[in-house]
């Protein structure tokens, strides 16, 4: 397996939609958000099978950061298999 980055520049209010179709895709292990400047404002890793009551302090924890950011990135780090 290897993995590779995956930078997404978002306006605030796009924040927890891209987050939640990141999460959807199944591959991403783990989401950074980063201010414009580049500060890390929080970090989450993913394990395989995360649902439900897992998901909701991190999505409620993203919705917060959306509110106070205009512009942030995602980066996404995705496990990815070799051929």
């Amino acid at each position: 397996m290897t993995n590779i980055e995956e930078t997404f520049k978002v306006k605030g209010e796009e924040l927890l939609k891209k987050v939640k179709q990141l999460v959807k895709e199944g591959n991403v292990r783990r989401i950074i958000i980063k201010d414009k400047s580049g500060k890390v404002l929080v970090e989450f890793p993913l394990t395989f099978g995360v649902v439900g009551a897992v998901l909701a302090p991190m999505l409620a924890a993203i919705g917060a950061i959306a509110a106070l950011v205009t512009q942030c990135s995602i980066t996404v780090q995705r496990e990815v298999k070799k051929k």
